[in-house]
């Protein structure tokens, strides 16, 4: 089941850093390098795989963009809510 716009905004709360652009939740990451960033989206990756969803990545130097909607559903759902909570969690391993 997606969510309506006002339900997605209601739960962005409890997220660390997301948005919310009408189609995907998204999150820029930015790190101190270029490794850095490419380290983490190979952590993404591993969580996408689990869970058999998984984000467009866009990977500019040291920043990481993040977009992520269901997209069999076309909007946004409760495997999009926690796969970004598993992205959060590759954000913080060093």
């Amino acid at each position: 089941m997606t969510f309506s716009e006002d339900q997605v905004r209601a739960r962005l709360s409890e997220l660390d850093g997301w948005s919310y652009d009408g189609k995907d939740l998204v999150r820029l990451c930015v790190f101190p390098s270029f490794m850095d960033a490419i380290r983490f989206v190979g952590r993404v990756a591993e969580a996408a795989e689990s869970a058999n969803h998984h984000p467009n990545i866009d990977i500019r130097y040291d920043s990481v963009r993040l977009a992520v909607h269901t997209h069999s559903e076309n909007g946004v759902t409760e495997r999009d809510f926690a796969l970004a909570k598993e992205i959060d969690r590759a954000i913080n391993i060093a």
